[in-house]
């Protein structure tokens, strides 16, 4: 199953892509290619972690390690 942010449906609406996720140095990579072909770009953070704070992942020790990339068309702000 794909987990998507709770702001995934409001995100496409506004016209946001979800492209992937990555982490550094692959996250800045993608960031200045999206760019360079002309996509405005935008980092939502992983919420990876269960509602009942259970989560021991390094997602919970790490919050900003990773990060889902959203891209649109320059201009198009939905």
């Amino acid at each position: 199953m794909e987990h998507k942010s709770p702001r995934d449906a409001d995100l496409t609406a506004q016209g946001w892509s979800r492209q992937f996720t990555a982490s550094e140095p692959r996250l800045t990579e993608a960031v200045e290619e999206y760019q360079a072909i002309g996509f405005e770009v935008r980092l939502e953070p992983v919420d990876m972690c269960p509602a009942d704070g259970s989560c021991t992942s390094c997602m919970a020790d790490h919050p900003d390690l990773v990060k889902v990339i959203y891209t649109r068309p320059v201009g198009e702000d939905g």
